[in-house]
């Protein structure tokens, strides 16, 4: 029977920014939070990129790490008991490039304690029918989040929810800046410049019907209660969780 999908509070962080697990040591509470999202997990491990880079532009940051991680049973090992305490209901966040691998990892995750759903993100200009098959094989128990660009939230979004995926999810925007060095880095984007774009199609899903997560520059609770009035169901704030409250504004 699938489970469904309930926030208690409508506030959630977005992936790759508190780690793999709920910790208090980090110094950010999480007591307004309705959720953990936990880091990107793969099926084999991942290093860290060559050349990681945090490059500042005017409104935010673009962040290149190559999404590290132990490898999916490594994980598991280590953080399933952490997450079966964990006060937050856990969602897992699924590298799901390969179908096949991403069905193997949705099906063990059903039968750990106090995962609530799987979200899933996909690699740059992946191609929708590749999308579209994951759901396929994926659909189950677990309830489903697709996290999709911008440019895909209304075009492909409509056709996953309508084939049982649980909710669609703004990813982190993607870029290109020049470091100091004149090379030129490609990786996500994030800071308050991203959202007013971020707000819109926010807007434009809801009003299409589609059970949409806002994300993307979210840095105050006024931003927050923003998107929620235009529509989202909840609403994932990302680097506002790196910077002290009062600098936040």
């Amino acid at each position: 029977m699938k489970r469904d999908l309930y926030f208690s509070k409508p506030l959630i962080n977005a992936t790759g920014l508190l780690g793999f697990a709920p910790d208090s040591r980090n110094g950010i509470p999480l007591d307004s939070f309705g959720a953990f999202v936990t880091n990107p997990l793969s099926l084999r491990p991942r290093l860290p990129a060559a050349h990681p880079a945090v490059i500042e532009y005017p409104g935010g940051f673009l962040l290149h790490t190559g999404l590290p991680n132990p490898g999916f049973n490594a994980a598991l090992k280590k953080y399933s008991a952490k997450w079966k305490r964990a006060d937050l209901p856990i969602i897992v966040h699924l590298m799901a490039d390969r179908p096949e691998e991403t069905q193997r990892m949705v099906r063990e995750l059903e039968n750990v304690e106090n995962v609530m759903a799987v979200q899933l993100g996909f690699a740059p200009l992946l191609a929708d029918d590749i999308i579209l098959l994951t759901l396929e094989m994926c659909l189950g128990e677990m309830p489903l989040i697709f996290a999709l660009p911008h440019e895909q939230i209304l075009t492909l979004g409509p056709r996953l929810v309508g084939n049982g995926a649980e909710a669609v999810s703004l990813a982190a925007p993607r870029g290109a800046v020049y470091d100091k060095a004149g090379n030129l880095v490609t990786g996500r984007l994030f800071g308050r410049s991203l959202f007013p774009r971020a707000l819109d199609v926010a807007r434009s899903a809801a009003m299409s019907g589609l059970p949409i997560i806002g994300s993307g520059g979210v840095w105050t609770d006024a931003d927050a209660e923003s998107m929620l009035k235009a529509g989202a169901i909840a609403v994932e704030t990302d680097a506002r969780l790196w910077v002290p409250k009062e600098a936040a504004g």
